[in-house]
């Protein structure tokens, strides 16, 4: 018996995903061969693959890896290049089948580390039903956006004008405060992860979030118990009219089948900031190959079936975003969820983060520093120069 591992991000339609595509893997094979997964939560993956050293002891045979990611465990020699697989067995439409914001995060040191499973950049995610309703356009900004998240907030009513996912994660604090210096212009880090926080646009940034994140006549409560699945879900729930979040949340408020929102949901750039421009942000699931892995030839085969398109469309169809270019424009999807074309347009605004491989240990210095604005009055000019002090001694 043959038993394939994977380490996966907690996420229903994840697993139910993997299981369908191992079971389609595996139907013509008259074997006894097994698919276990192993679920965890963000921190938990993270930890799991790398300070437990899953990625080398053999206990898992594939991971799922955040892009953010790929730099550390690259640099650590946790996961093996896929450059030689393809070339022994390739795949037979990569990359074109793939938009180039998908592959290029994965290509890199001469080497490709890992092939994209689950996409959907961050976007404008709200309640069309709502906004008409109220008279209300579309916001372009973020003082827009703020004031829309004011005029719909209506708790005696179970609905929260916005939602922020704060939990310090190193995900979507680090993702927001990021985008939110973008979209003024400047920018958090340079090429190398060196950081550049001591800006104007920076100080701008903090300060939108620190007040956003203080308002409760605009804010669900509890942003810092929401990662960014609980948020997505309360969307779902119809719980929250607009937020920022990842545009999966907004597929699935139209396919999940406990979802109360479908039919009344639509996406947006995100909103620009004052003299600035729409940015978004592309941080997406890949799944690597772990350097300890005794079965790396089948385990091989099994990303190969994953990355054709009747297998990227039943990540989908679960729930999950697929990563090719035929499944955005697939007729039946975007019969489900009718703004899924979308995807390409969203990702020509879409940016990166520079590779590092200390990059989580940044994000968490920048989760550090929004508990710090949200927890005191200090100035966000002083907050931001020690976290350019903490990341310099990082990236030094």
């Amino acid at each position: 018996m043959r038993q394939l591992r994977i380490a996966v991000r907690k996420f229903d339609p994840f697993a139910n995903a993997l299981r369908r595509q191992f079971a389609e893997f595996t139907r013509d094979a008259g074997g006894d061969d097994r698919l276990q997964l192993e679920l965890l939560e963000l921190n938990d993956l993270h930890a799991r693959l790398f300070a437990h050293g899953a990625l080398v002891d053999g206990s898992v045979d594939l991971a799922f890896l955040s892009t953010d990611w790929l730099a550390e465990a690259q640099a650590s020699g946790v996961i093996e290049d896929l450059r030689p697989h393809m070339t022994r067995a390739p795949i037979a439409d990569f990359p074109h089948a793939w938009s180039p914001s998908l592959v290029r995060l994965a290509d890199f040191a001469g080497g490709f580390w890992g092939l994209p499973y689950h996409d959907g950049p961050e976007c404008l995610i709200y309640r069309k039903d709502l906004l008409h309703a109220a008279g209300l356009a579309v916001p372009a900004t973020w003082d827009d956006f703020h004031a829309a998240a004011r005029r719909l907030h209506a708790p005696d009513q179970g609905l929260n004008g916005t939602a922020l996912a704060l939990f310090p994660d190193g995900h979507n604090g680090f993702y927001d405060f990021c985008i939110q210096v973008w979209s003024r212009g400047a920018e958090p880090f340079d090429a190398r992860g060196g950081p550049q926080l001591c800006s104007s646009q920076a100080e701008a940034a903090l300060d939108f979030l620190r007040r956003l994140a203080r308002d409760d006549a605009a804010l669900a409560p509890e942003a810092r118990e929401l990662d960014s699945v609980k948020a997505g879900l309360l969307f779902c729930a119809g719980k929250v009219a607009l937020m920022a979040n990842w545009f999966g949340f907004a597929a699935l408020g139209e396919s999940w089948a406990d979802s109360r929102v479908r039919g009344r949901v639509a996406v947006a750039p995100l909103p620009r900031g004052p003299e600035g421009r729409s940015v978004s942000l592309n941080v997406f699931w890949v799944i690597a190959l772990a350097a300890g892995s005794r079965v790396k030839d089948w385990a091989w085969s099994f990303l190969r079936h994953l990355a054709t398109a009747p297998m990227d469309r039943i990540t989908t169809l679960e729930g999950a975003i697929g990563v090719r270019r035929s499944t955005w424009a697939d007729a039946e999807v975007n019969r489900l969820v009718p703004f899924y074309h979308e995807l390409d347009t969203l990702h020509a605004h879409a940016r990166e983060l520079p590779p590092h491989p200390r990059l989580t240990e940044i994000a968490h210095v920048i989760d550090a520093l929004l508990a710090r604005a949200l927890d005191t009055d200090e100035p966000s000019r002083a907050l931001l120069s020690v976290a350019q002090r903490s990341i310099e001694a990082i990236v030094g």
